[in-house]
């Protein structure tokens, strides 16, 4: 039962999905960096409101620059087919930043409706219900 107990633990520590990084940025939560681990042409396409384009191939030599010491960094890419996120996170971590990794990534942002900026200015879809329910919250809490 431990085991099972440190996993879900460490994974609460390490991950974080798109309705709390939405009420972490609306909320104005001190010290938040979200990080998109795109490259340039995904960044261009759309993009979280707020986040910081920092493709993982460029973290190590330009995190330092760009995300302060003691922020709290969530890294986020395409989806939940991709892994760039946790790639991403894992360039963060071994440079010693407090990271987690958001689940769902760019795809779920969009499919739950949250505004993304892209080359036609800030935008939102519809809520996709079969992602997020139609009330606000998913009722998972």
């Amino acid at each position: 039962m431990t085991s099972a107990i440190e996993h879900f633990q460490n994974r609460l520590r390490f991950e974080t999905d798109v309705s709390d990084v939405h009420h972490d940025l609306e909320a104005g939560a001190p010290g938040l960096v979200v990080i998109d681990s795109r490259g340039t042409e995904s960044w261009d396409q759309g993009h979280i409101p707020g986040a910081v384009h920092l493709p993982t191939r460029e973290i190590a030599a330009r995190a330092a620059a760009l995300v302060p010491p003691g922020s709290a960094v969530v890294t986020y890419c395409w989806g939940p087919g991709c892994n760039g996120a946790t790639r991403a996170a894992l360039e963060f971590a071994k440079l010693g930043y407090a990271v987690k990794e958001m689940i769902g990534g760019y795809e779920y942002w969009v499919r739950e409706g949250f505004p993304t900026d892209g080359p036609d200015g800030r935008a939102s879809r519809p809520v996709d219900d079969l992602t997020a329910p139609v009330a606000a919250g998913c009722g998972c809490g």
